[in-house]
């Protein structure tokens, strides 16, 4: 797990500096009404890292196996207008997010690695495998970003 944490750490300071050298217009183009911005993508990423955050923090009082509560990304990123927002206040908030999310990973002991996680009927998975799967899910929106 320190590996994942170290990789966590490394892609958001990577992340911080190459998005800030992307240009507003290229942050801001949509092409379509039903795809997201680059800025929107970061958007997602801010709802995604909301609510892990939530079930990082939970997983550690809550009875097994924890249960993940699915969420709209759609209408989230909707809602939140993250196409209207300052690319540098999402990135500040999106970084603060996952300050904290590296915080509490460190935290862990090896045992609550083991934690049981229900993504939904029949599928139970480790906090390992969800800690794994969120940083994977954050390579592949950011690679749409830089990309």
């Amino acid at each position: 797990m320190k590996e994942t944490i170290q990789k966590l750490e490394y892609i958001v300071h990577e992340a911080e500096k190459s998005i800030l050298k992307i240009s507003i217009e290229a942050l801001d183009h949509k092409i379509s009404v039903k795809k997201w911005s680059k800025k929107e993508i970061l958007g997602h990423l801010i709802d995604s890292a909301l609510n892990n955050l939530q079930r990082f923090t939970e997983v550690q009082f809550e009875p097994q196996p924890y249960s993940i509560r699915k969420y709209d990304q759609n209408e989230l990123v909707k809602v939140n207008h993250y196409q209207k927002n300052d690319i540098e206040a999402l990135l500040r908030l999106w970084i603060s997010l996952n300050t904290q999310i590296i915080f509490i990973l460190k935290n862990y002991t090896s045992d609550m690695l083991n934690y049981t996680i229900e993504l939904d009927r029949n599928n139970v998975k480790t906090l390992e495998w969800l800690i794994i799967d969120y940083v994977e899910h954050m390579q592949h929106h950011l690679g749409q970003i830089k990309n």
